[in-house]
């Protein structure tokens, strides 16, 4: 049953589409925000199963304007307001797949995702292997720290759930791959979680003109960023474009040559292209905006010390947030977070292993 018409509504009153959604069909440059706009709006003209809910995202367009204008295109069935219960609405999305929608979730901030916890692990992930069928649902939202935001607004959340099989989690860096990113976590009959740091919303260094027929990039599969052949550096979503500034900083002032792996997919992340790199190269740097403790840099140096050992020629090293609770004074922020400084020591390091 189409959601346009559904119960006997009609469909809204058009007038124009929302302007921030046609810059790529006029041939202009967008942002990273943009750019996911432009994939929801697509996938929803594409596919009337699509539809959005969260909240603040109908009549106010979503906390950082990501779905301005949508309802007045949609209607208010197919991109609506819900209660402050992560939970209720994270459920009515699992139901609404089991009917064979495709629920897109919004969480205002994926700090506040928490209380959905027990509806994503033991629900959503694990609804194909009880034999309840495919469960596409996306649950997308803003992470990560740099806006003095503090712990309710600054969190990154990928490991909360990364050790949970039955779910994908997708980090991009750029606007073409968030765009492409997307609209392949929405055709997937799997549940998807996917993150989109703040910074890079409206940063202006990351506005580009994107492909303008349909696109999709294959979940799973990372992008080397920056070729290179002293050491390779494994990361993904700002801390890309960080690492990309230390690298260029070791290149003019070490002659050292660095590569640059953006994971795009953490769940499951690209074993393969990173053990490929670190063949080429012999030292492997992670590096991430999430703590220390339990981040995916352990996770990855274990999977290179089963697979690829004996390439190695210097133990794997980790760049990454202090073990402790975000903070909101911008010079203590400034300090828990990783910074280039950090990830040129780091790289100086190995290099002279």
């Amino acid at each position: 049953m189409s959601l346009t018409t559904a119960a006997g509504t009609r469909p809204p009153a058009r007038s124009a589409r929302p302007e921030h959604v046609t810059r790529t069909a006029r041939g202009e440059p967008v942002t990273f925000l943009e750019a996911i706009s432009e994939a929801l709006f697509e996938e929803m003209e594409r596919d009337e199963r699509v539809f959005m809910l969260g909240e603040d995202i109908g009549m106010y367009g979503g906390a950082f304007k990501v779905t301005k204008g949508f309802r007045d295109w949609f209607g208010e069935l197919r991109v609506f307001d819900t209660p402050i219960a992560e939970s209720g609405f994270t459920g009515a999305a699992a139901g609404a797949a089991h009917m064979g929608y495709r629920p897109v979730v919004e969480m205002q901030f994926m700090d506040f995702v928490s209380p959905a916890y027990d509806v994503i692990t033991n629900y959503l992930a694990n609804s194909l292997y009880r034999g309840s069928g495919p469960m596409p649902v996306v649950i997308r939202g803003p992470v990560g720290g740099g806006n003095r935001g503090g712990p309710f607004h600054s969190q990154n959340v990928e490991m909360a759930f990364f050790h949970t099989p039955g779910l994908k989690i997708v980090y991009p860096s750029t606007a073409k791959d968030a765009k492409g990113l997307l609209k392949a976590a929405i055709r997937d009959d799997n549940p998807v979680i996917f993150e989109e740091h703040k910074a890079l919303y409206r940063a202006p260094a990351l506005r580009e003109v994107l492909p303008d027929e349909d696109y999709v990039i294959p979940l799973g599969k990372a992008r080397t960023a920056r070729a290179g052949g002293d050491l390779t550096i494994v990361t993904y979503g700002t801390m890309v474009h960080r690492s990309t500034e230390a690298a260029e900083r070791l290149d003019q002032e070490d002659g050292l040559s660095v590569e640059i792996l953006d994971l795009r997919t953490l769940l499951p992340f690209d074993e393969d292209a990173i053990v490929a790199s670190l063949r080429r190269t012999g030292k492997l740097l992670v590096v991430h905006e999430d703590t220390r403790t339990g981040g995916i840099a352990g996770e990855i140096a274990m999977r290179v010390n089963e697979l690829a050992f004996e390439w190695l020629d210097a133990p794997v090293l980790r760049v990454a947030a202090v073990d402790s609770t975000i903070p909101y004074s911008g010079p203590l922020e400034d300090y828990f977070l990783p910074q280039t400084d950090d990830i040129v020591a780091a790289s100086r390091y190995l290099a002279a292993y």
